[in-house]
């Protein structure tokens, strides 16, 4: 059985992580290298960190931030937020990141994928993507579709298609975040999060609306999803309670569920 991997995501806007709903109404939570070291010590399995503003506002990600983040954690970093070109990535990895997330820019200039995967592998190469329902039509069969630019911007593109198009680009990993339940705490849209797993022959990590442990093991157990973005239930200010990485992973393993287990302390 293949392990699932338990991943904290940090929107950044200049250095500190926020938290939002639905993409709207953030609310700052700390530093980002100070939560990054904090989940790190908790033993979170991954980290991704998306400089939200970067693609709206047409500039590069904020590198200096990028250096503190991967000064503080030892587990794969994935980075993603402003990246225009492969020279956008290698400085990146060159200040601590192990992959690129590529998402509105992507849209724009799809080849940045198949140029990125070329350079630096696929396993490199992280397809993010936000979607959001749409209701079935000839141009958005799926009924979901992809939107750029933090949330703002539909496209008009269909999600399927487009994590599809992704993977053949070359792309190592899609991210697959559900507009409509992001920062809800309701649970994961398992209907796009489960067919676009099914389809791809890479992973797929869910993102958008985890609240309880109960809604990760329902991710698990009904798709095929290997892995599971946690944000919220790490440290949002708008839950009345925030969970160890202890906690969901001793919740999944009594649920039979494979995660990489907690170390010893010393």
């Amino acid at each position: 059985m293949l392990t699932k991997r338990l991943i904290a995501c940090f929107d950044i806007v200049n250095g500190m992580v926020t938290k939002a709903r639905r993409f709207q109404d953030n609310i700052d939570v700390a530093p980002a290298e100070e939560l990054a070291e904090r989940v790190y010590n908790e033993q979170i399995d991954e980290l991704i960190f998306y400089d939200i503003k970067a693609s709206a506002e047409r500039r590069k990600i904020d590198i200096e931030t990028v250096k503190k983040v991967a000064a503080r954690v030892f587990i794969p970093f994935t980075v993603g937020g402003g990246i225009k070109t492969v020279a956008d990535m290698y400085e990146v990895l060159k200040a601590g990141a192990e992959k690129i997330s590529v998402d509105s820019m992507a849209v724009r200039d799809p080849d940045i994928i198949a140029e990125g995967a070329k350079a630096f592998g696929s396993q490199c190469i992280v397809l993010s993507t936000q979607v959001k329902r749409a209701g079935v039509s000839p141009a958005i069969p799926s009924g979901y579709e992809v939107y750029i630019d933090g949330a703002r911007r539909a496209t008009g593109m269909d999600a399927l298609e487009w994590v599809k198009r992704g993977a053949d680009l070359g792309a190592g990993e899609v991210c697959l975040n559900s507009i409509d339940n992001d920062g809800t705490c309701q649970g994961y849209d398992l209907d796009i999060t489960g067919r676009a797993a099914r389809m791809l022959p890479i992973p797929v990590i869910a993102s958008g609306g985890a609240g309880l442990p109960e809604h990760l093991e329902e991710l698990f157990t009904t798709t095929e999803a290997q892995a599971a973005i946690i944000s919220s239930m790490l440290y949002s200010p708008r839950l009345a309670r925030n969970f160890s990485v202890a906690e969901l992973k001793e919740y999944l393993l009594g649920r039979k569920i494979h995660v990489r287990p907690m170390a010893a302390s010393d």
